[in-house]
């Protein structure tokens, strides 16, 4: 994505739980830190966050603090020491299926959006579609 980072927050299905867009300039943890910040007053029920190696550091320590009560743990999935090329890292794929169903779609293929929060939007209107479709499908049966 030229200009832009897409950071997401899923459910265990790849389901999207919230969405945040900023400037490719942006430091992961720090777009992190804007898209957890919803955690302070929704998603109560969430205990455990994995994430990749870019959100490591002082990111961690942030998140345990967000909320004086059920506290969350982020959790960093770590590639094996000396591992080389694709190797398939537990929870991982997960994020990176959801950016794939999004991929699918001819206006987030690329980044056609002037604004951040468009983006933002778009995204989220992809994800309805997605869930509304396996709804449809569940229930035909």
């Amino acid at each position: 994505m030229k200009g832009r980072k897409r950071h997401i927050l899923v459910d265990t299905l790849g389901l999207l739980l919230t969405v945040v867009v900023t400037a490719a300039s942006v430091q992961d943890r720090d777009g992190a830190m804007s898209l957890l910040d919803v955690l302070r007053h929704r998603f109560s029920r969430l205990h455990v966050i994995w994430a990749d190696q870019a959100y490591a550091g002082e990111l961690i320590a942030w998140v345990w603090g967000l909320r004086p009560w059920r506290h969350v743990r982020l959790d960093i999935v770590k590639r094996p020491e000396g591992s080389k090329g694709f190797l398939l890292l537990p929870k991982r794929w997960i994020v990176e299926r959801t950016f794939a169903w999004l991929g699918r779609y001819r206006r987030l293929s690329k980044d056609y959006e002037y604004l951040t929060q468009t983006s933002e939007t778009m995204i989220r209107v992809a994800m309805i579609h997605i869930m509304v479709r396996r709804l449809v499908r569940l229930t035909c049966f």
